[in-house]
């Protein structure tokens, strides 16, 4: 797994945190993620939606892609399709992708780093594997971030973050036992590079075997965590999570959670997870494939005004991969 890594020894340090003087989140749930098929035919592993969306608020959709070793041929992507009214910010930590949108943004997605795009009022893009991945294969292992606007931000101007692995910000877990990366929003007062609509927090982080790893969380935000591999515990109740299970949290002030003592042989490095919040927006959703608003009748001019070319235009050489609107993603 060979996003970013770093001696935790020397980086700053989450505060200790005492048990009697902390107001701990509990576990609301444990959700195990359903697996369903993408683009071109990739499988990924979808723990949201499906839990109570008042619970996930801002975020939409989480998309665990991999992590899978293909042979030569079988890499697939997600060819050009729309979106509206929200942002997708992939995250690749094994592997790559490339992306390209029809506003001129996009590169090589790879190792630890980190494509955020606002559709806002509308763009088309595309995610696919490397021409050399798609001829010689390998590891492929990211995730995918659907995260919501704001009625008043629906319709802005889009716009691409390229946010490179060694962009993020690095902490190390009160004992340094773990390693925290800060992609998007604050922690502790340490910010990440992801510029946000919605106010979030977006951490990955690589927890030792049998290591804690405690942090404060803003009192207003949601909290999940989703185990990427390995296994462990979240809560003060020490709730059992393994690979590709979510743990919502109830309301507190802070999160704990701790690595197994022994973790599977395919998570060398220790118990690898995401941990995510935000502020809720409490508005109406209507959603549809590629397009999020607050209405049914906002949906349908999502369709209209994609099948009249004004969500954007493929560039003229990369027409041979266009798809339909009704593309899940």
């Amino acid at each position: 797994m060979p996003a970013i890594t770093a001696d935790t020894l020397t980086l700053p340090r989450l505060p200790e945190l005492s048990a009697p003087d902390t107001h701990w989140r509990g576990v609301h749930r444990i959700v195990t993620a359903q697996r369903f098929l993408e683009g071109e035919g990739f499988q990924v592993r979808r723990p949201f939606p499906g839990v109570d969306l008042s619970m996930a608020d801002p975020f939409l959709l989480l998309d665990h892609m991999g992590a899978v070793e293909y042979g030569p041929g079988e890499a697939k992507g997600a060819p050009w399709h729309p979106h509206r009214g929200f942002e997708t910010v992939t995250y690749m930590i094994d592997g790559a992708f490339e992306h390209t949108d029809s506003i001129g943004g996009g590169g090589l997605i790879t190792d630890g780093s980190t494509q955020w795009m606002t559709a806002g009022a509308g763009i088309l893009h595309n995610e696919v594997p490397p021409q050399d991945m798609v001829a010689k294969g390998g590891l492929f292992h990211g995730v995918q971030l659907w995260v919501n606007l704001p009625r008043d931000k629906k319709m802005i101007t889009p716009r691409y973050q390229d946010i490179g692995a060694r962009d993020a910000t690095l902490l190390a877990g009160d004992d340094g036992g773990a390693l925290v990366r800060v992609i998007a929003g604050s922690l502790d007062g340490h910010d990440g590079p992801g510029v946000t609509y919605s106010p979030i927090t977006y951490l990955h982080a690589t927890v030792s075997p049998g290591a804690r790893l405690a942090m404060p969380w803003p009192a207003d935000y949601n909290a999940l965590v989703y185990v990427l591999s390995g296994r462990g515990t979240v809560g003060p109740e020490h709730r059992p999570v393994e690979e590709g299970q979510l743990a919502v949290f109830t309301h507190g002030e802070a999160l704990t959670m701790r690595a197994a003592d022994t973790q599977p042989a395919d998570s060398p490095t220790g118990w690898e997870i995401l941990v995510l919040g935000g502020a809720p927006i409490n508005e109406p959703v209507a959603r549809y494939g590629p397009f999020v608003m607050n209405t049914r009748e906002e949906i349908v001019t999502a369709f209209e005004d994609f099948q009249a070319g004004r969500l954007g235009q493929i560039p003229a050489d990369h027409l041979a991969h266009r798809t339909t609107a009704d593309d899940p993603r």
